[in-house]
């Protein structure tokens, strides 16, 4: 098993295989939180990664000799939700509910309160299971006034999940939101939970009971992407924000695959390895049907110039995931090189087109898209 600098295991968070009920127990199957395990070796490797890239590299910005601001007078707050974000960057989320997890947790939490960053916990399905399980969550006593968001799987509301269980993985990490998480494609290729239908309908009977209640629910893919009809389906169904989390990271049908405990399942994994859309695409999906809708980009972000492009394209916050985690996982000095190292990469680019502040950058005339065939740019509209 693959160790961290400081010699304890590096924990990812994926959807774990179900554990089987005791005999003569007709409660559903519930989540076994150890299993997480048979996902760290694959995690830590290329084998996971998509082929296909997040394609920020297809947009280029155009360089301002003159950009008339200064580089340290540049405004990254960035609103949402009630909430004014030190920077638009989110630390995505990954993991939780056993005692490394809540460890590497609590490092990206302090981070975030020092920088004012967004930040989401893994799955909290096995501590709204258990509540032994529930303590490797929470974070406050690190981040007492980061913007934080709870997570479960939307495919437990087919099941019979709703505002209660809402609700309770809100209040077990003090959580200024909900994410429901979409991830058809990898419980399809691990044999999860894959019973979608009338989703949409619960989805909206959720988000209009938490509204009321004044507790945003976005929702956000893994990893896949979300399309302009889902995005479409989720803003009818009151969702508050979309994490589009597009294809061009890891890739969790491959991790499934690899996984795998029989041949199918590998089969079926590796099958559906590329399937997805870029995060590039998935910006401009989502804001083609709504400009307004606060949108987070997650997927293949992987440095501040990825960010400045993924905010340029339309989104509101990028996020980041598995650079977090290795950062975090190396220590503290580490994860305060990397951030510091991503904000100023982000102030650079913004520098570099004149954009003073967020709002500038978002929607900029000087991000183009790079024809490789042609020695042509376009704008990006």
């Amino acid at each position: 098993m693959p160790e961290s600098a400081e010699g304890a295991p590096l924990v990812l968070d994926v959807e774990e295989p179900l554990a089987a009920p005791a005999a003569g127990d007709a409660a559903a199957p519930r989540r076994d939180p150890q299993s997480k395990a048979h996902h760290i070796d694959a995690c830590l490797t290329s084998a996971v990664e998509y082929r296909k890239s997040a394609g920020f590299e297809r947009c280029d910005f155009v360089n301002q000799a003159l950009p008339e601001v200064s580089l340290e007078g540049l405004d990254l707050s960035q609103p949402l939700i009630g909430k004014t974000l030190g920077a638009p960057l989110m630390i995505a989320p990954m993991t939780g509910g056993i005692e490394r997890a809540h460890v590497l947790n609590l490092r990206l939490a302090a981070a975030a309160q020092r920088h004012g960053l967004a930040m989401g916990v893994g799955s909290q399905r096995v501590g709204l299971e258990s509540e032994e399980r529930a303590a490797f969550f929470r974070v406050r006593s690190v981040a007492p006034s980061i913007l934080l968001f709870a997570n479960f799987g939307v495919g437990q509301l087919a099941k019979g999940w709703g505002v209660d269980e809402a609700r309770r993985a809100v209040d077990m990490i003090e959580a200024d939101a909900l994410y429901l998480h979409m991830n058809p494609i990898q419980e399809a290729a691990q044999g999860g939970d894959v019973d979608f239908r009338g989703l949409a309908a619960r989805i909206k009977v959720l988000c209009t009971a938490l509204n009321k209640e004044r507790i945003p629910v976005f929702a956000r893919e893994v990893g896949f992407g979300v399309s302009a009809e889902a995005a479409r389906l989720l803003i009818d169904a009151g969702i508050s924000g979309i994490d589009c989390a597009g294809a061009g990271g890891t890739s969790w049908s491959k991790v499934e695959g690899i996984c795998a405990k029989s041949e199918r399942r590998r089969k079926m994994g590796m099958a559906f390895g590329e399937w997805g859309i870029p995060t590039a695409t998935a910006i401009r999906a989502v804001r083609s049907v709504s400009t307004k809708i606060p949108l987070i980009a997650t997927g293949g972000l992987r440095s501040g110039l990825d960010l400045a492009k993924a905010i340029g394209l339309g989104a509101d916050v990028g996020a980041m995931a598995r650079p977090f985690l290795v950062a975090a996982d190396a220590g503290e000095e580490a994860l305060e090189a990397f951030i510091q190292d991503t904000l100023l990469e982000l102030r650079i680019a913004m520098f570099g087109i004149g954009a003073a502040d967020l709002d500038a950058l978002r929607g900029t005339p000087h991000l183009r898209e790079i024809d490789h065939e042609t020695p042509r740019t376009r704008p990006l509209g």
